[in-house]
């Protein structure tokens, strides 16, 4: 997991300020534990037990699923991430050039979807629930949020990258969640991520959130579907790829011609995935985060040669 020295990475800083939260990742490191085996371990009882499984649960270092159990349902918990990598604000001579593009969420080029799908602007939805035909809707390209239960869709991203630069790194910063029917925070969905037709990699979003309203979302959203996703950052590099930190490919930027003058980036939720559950796409006006997709093409200035 990667974090920075914003607001965004707080519920982290939160919940490792504990020592009993401390003690619950190191027992979690060594094996899944239920709500009671942790509370019995720490000397501690189920209730506030359960206290500091939301603070963790909270801060994404701990996920939770739902099993029978011999006295009924029971919750296992178990860690969501073996490593943290903070990014500390760089001193101003070390500050990185890059060019930026903001592409928002209506602004697909390609897609095919399959129900339970839809899109809307800040306004009001576009067309109806559940019918892929409204993706071709003009007003589509005011849409800031959408969603799909499998299928993919596209989008052409211009590179505005001179001859004198060289690409260091590529970073997508976006908003995003499964899609479940109306909300399901265990939720689980493999969603693949493409650029220029390479397979970059996979992650699984746990669920679709709707535990309370996103702090952008409309007041007309009706509260029953997705309000929120989790900000996920997709960093090509030279040494692999990576998300929030964890390399999930050894896709490097030199395989990808990221120098052409535009790239198709593709979120898909593919017919063999394990966890076939959708994905939201949150843009500006939606969400937690009131952003649309964020490219950020970092580089360096090549020295010019001078004739001797």
């Amino acid at each position: 997991m990667e974090l920075d020295i914003s607001e965004n990475s707080l519920p982290v800083y939160e919940a490792l300020a504990s020592q009993v939260r401390l003690n619950m990742i190191q027992l979690l490191a060594k094996q899944h534990m239920n709500i009671r085996e942790l509370a019995e371990a720490l000397g501690l009882s189920s209730a506030i037990m359960t206290m500091h499984v939301k603070k963790l649960e909270k801060a994404k270092l701990i996920s939770t699923r739902m099993v029978p159990g011999k006295g009924g349902v029971q919750k296992i918990c178990s860690l969501a991430t073996d490593k943290l990598e903070i990014k500390m604000p760089l001193p101003l001579d070390q500050t990185r050039e890059f060019h930026q593009t903001v592409v928002s969420i209506g602004h697909y080029t390609d897609f095919d979807v399959v129900p339970t799908c839809g899109l809307a602007t800040v306004d009001r939805v576009i067309g109806e629930f559940d019918e892929p035909r409204y993706f071709l809707d003009t007003e589509r390209v005011h849409a800031k949020i959408l969603w799909f239960g499998q299928g993919f869709i596209e989008y052409k991203v211009p590179n505005f990258l001179l001859s004198s630069q060289k690409p260091e790194e590529l970073e997508i910063s976006l908003e995003l969640s499964s899609e479940a029917p109306f909300t399901n925070d265990n939720w689980p969905s493999d969603l693949s991520f493409y650029l220029n037709d390479t397979l970059l990699g996979s992650w699984t979003s746990p669920g679709d959130f709707g535990d309370k309203r996103g702090k952008h979302t409309p007041a007309w959203w009706p509260s029953v579907v997705n309000q929120y996703g989790l900000l996920k950052r997709l960093r090509i590099t030279h040494e692999g790829t990576f998300m929030d930190g964890h390399l999930i490919s050894n896709v490097k930027l030199d395989q990808l011609s990221i120098e052409d003058k535009q790239w198709a980036f593709r979120i898909a939720v593919l017919d063999d995935a394990q966890h076939i559950g959708g994905v939201t796409l949150f843009g500006t006006g939606f969400g937690n985060y009131n952003q649309d997709i964020l490219f950020k093409l970092y580089y360096t200035q090549e020295a010019r040669q001078t004739e001797a």
